[in-house]
C-alpha cells in the first residue's frame, strides 16, 4: 500500500497531462482547460516530492 501512496503523485501529474491532451488534439483550447491542466500537473509534482519524503 505505501509503494501505491508513495508513486500517486506520478499518477495525479499524468491525469494532468491527458487533461491538456484531450482538448489539444481536439483543438477546443480555453483558458480554463489550460489552467486546469497546469494546476494538476503541479499538484502531482509537489505531492510526488512530498509523499516521497514521508514514505523514503
Amino acid at each position: 500500500m505505501n509503494t501505491l501512496l508513495k508513486y500517486l503523485g506520478v499518477f495525479v501529474l499524468l491525469i494532468g497531462v491527458g487533461i491538456l491532451a484531450v482538448p489539444t488534439i481536439t483543438g477546443n483550447l480555453s483558458n480554463a482547460t489550460l489552467l486546469v491542466g497546469l494546476v494538476v500537473i503541479i499538484a502531482g509534482y509537489l505531492g510526488h516530492i512530498f509523499l516521497n519524503k514521508k514514505f523514503e
